[in-house]
């Protein structure tokens, strides 16, 4: 898979856990909610996986520490 389509993959993942948080219909059923965010996380982890090893220390460091508004800004101005 090309480096920018892992970009792309990730951006929309970490644009997806921002809406899920900021959904407060969502936040009525906790269960769901929490549901919810798990499955998000679980594909950020995966894609983050898939990055290579030479992925830019700076977005590591993001994804690393979970600094996800980070990782998110840094990706938007690289694509």
């Amino acid at each position: 898979m090309p480096m920018k389509t892992r970009w792309a993959d990730l951006v929309e993942a970490l644009r997806e856990r921002l809406a899920v948080i900021r959904d407060e219909e969502s936040r009525q059923d906790e269960t769901k909610h929490i549901a919810r965010l798990r499955a998000v996380s679980e594909k950020i982890d995966r894609l983050q996986e898939s990055l290579p090893p030479s992925v830019n220390p700076r977005l590591k460091h993001f994804l690393d520490r979970k600094s996800y508004d980070k990782a998110l800004e840094y990706l938007e101005e690289q694509l």
